[in-house]
């Protein structure tokens, strides 16, 4: 076929189904045409991505950007503005708001104030609570939802639900994945008085192992009896990802860069409760086990649980802080720093940032390289090295546990729909849309 293209992206190399190569990308009306030698005659504008890397674009499947109720620390403007910043093409951000997103009406107020004002597409989870139990069928097939999210423990926001009755029946209602905060929270209360004034390691001591594998077992019960399909965020500990291996065909799990990344105690003897979070960082021991699981296929997905708090309440005195970390800027440098030192495959990523939004929640032409898709990329230099600081984070925060730390691996260009959302550190101007989901809508689409 011979056609003309509003864009074409000249002689980088793509990573798609086929794998590695050399090839261009013709674009057009915001969708990959073509791949494969492009005559630039062809092309209304040619964008030189010689000696990059060419990657299906970057979705982040679990952030919070605090808007509404918590503007102070992220809005939906900035954390999307570090989500390109950092190579991320679309985000699921979370219910934990204030007004939770729980109803139709929050969540079209988050689509509406999204809209062309994000700089990445985007997609919202409904909050579950007893409440809205009933009614979760409808909500998560809403235009705009990335499904159901459910606290099985407390975390951040007034989101709980925590008892097996409540649970039964969202997972008896659900027809999409249910994404789930697995933490036993009768442990948690329990277990309180093991928290030790201005002594942020005692976190991980108080939110332990059994309070994470006791919620999972009991998860992964109510999931088999209703035949419910679960998707276990955050993992953290060596348990949870053993037990996670005999379970594949009911659960699929999520781990983070900072659980790859950070260890106690040294870390929180490092950088003191900015890496205070919920679950809890854990020792190299678990770290060991979640990398296992990487390397084995058990982990499905990466996601960065930017979770973003001012540096002035992450500043008072333990437990008396916050938990959570901005997140959603590093998570590609530091992965393909673990890439580079031989941890994963570039491949490995790709599947683990793209794809898997797509086989996981059912993203309709996003998550590949291929014609017809989205034209949604992640363009990295591998050979470049960068200091990561705190005057890179686009974020309200202004912060990274990360500062400091010298990566090999960086993004250079986020695309969305073929526009330029960033091209070496520049951005261009907001138009993010929401993601289309086709899976869990009997017939197609949502009307």
């Amino acid at each position: 076929m011979s056609e003309n293209f509003d864009v074409v992206f000249k002689s980088g190399t793509i990573v798609s189904h086929a794998g590695e190569a050399l090839a261009d990308i013709g674009v057009s009306n915001g969708q990959i045409r073509a791949i494969g030698t492009i005559d630039a005659s062809r092309a209304g504008k040619t964008v030189d991505v010689r000696g990059l890397h060419v990657l299906p674009g970057v979705i982040d499947t679990q952030v919070h950007f605090r808007e509404p109720g918590m503007e102070h620390k992220e809005d939906l403007e900035t954390g999307s503005r570090a989500a390109v910043l950092g190579g991320v093409t679309a985000v699921f951000e979370m219910p934990n708001t204030s007004p939770p997103t729980t109803t139709p009406e929050a969540l079209a107020a988050k689509v509406a104030a999204g809209t062309n004002r994000m700089h990445c597409d985007f997609a919202f989870f409904v909050g579950a609570t007893r409440e809205n139990a009933a009614e979760l069928c409808h909500l998560e097939r809403l235009p705009g939802a990335a499904g159901v999210k459910i606290f099985a423990g407390s975390s951040t926001g007034d989101l709980l639900v925590e008892d097996d009755e409540t649970l039964t029946q969202v997972f008896s209602t659900l027809r999409r994945r249910c994404s789930i905060h697995s933490e036993l929270e009768s442990r948690l209360r329990e277990r309180l008085d093991l928290r030790r004034v201005g002594d942020p390691t005692s976190h991980y001591e108080w939110r332990d192992v059994t309070a994470a594998l006791k919620s999972t077992e009991r998860l992964l019960r109510l999931a088999r009896a209703t035949g419910a399909r679960i998707h276990i965020l955050h993992v953290s500990t060596g348990e949870e990802m053993e037990l996670l291996s005999h379970n594949k065909d009911v659960a699929t799990v999520e781990v983070t860069p900072q659980h790859l990344t950070f260890a106690a105690p040294e870390d929180y003897e490092r950088l003191g409760t900015k890496v205070q979070q919920n679950p809890p960082i854990r020792d190299r021991a678990h770290q060991a086990l979640l990398w296992w699981g990487l390397e084995q296929g058990v982990v499905d997905i990466l996601g960065s649980d930017h979770a973003p708090h001012t540096l002035e309440e992450k500043s008072a005195t333990y437990p008396a802080t916050p938990s959570g970390m901005p997140g959603v800027q590093t998570l590609v440098p530091v992965m393909l720093d673990h890439v580079n030192k031989g941890r994963l495959s570039l491949a490995r990523f790709v599947d683990l940032t793209s794809a898997a939004a797509q086989r996981l929640f059912g993203t309709i032409c996003k998550g590949r390289i291929a014609v017809g898709y989205d034209a949604d990329f992640t363009v990295v230099d591998l050979k470049a090295e960068r200091v990561i600081e705190d005057d890179w984070v686009g974020s309200k925060t202004g912060w990274t546990p990360f500062a400091g730390r010298k990566v090999q691996g960086w993004p250079i260009g986020t695309v969305i729909r073929g526009h330029l959302a960033m091209w070496e550190g520049d951005l261009g101007e907001a138009q993010g849309q929401p993601v289309r989901f086709g899976e869990g809508f009997p017939g197609g689409l949502p009307g």
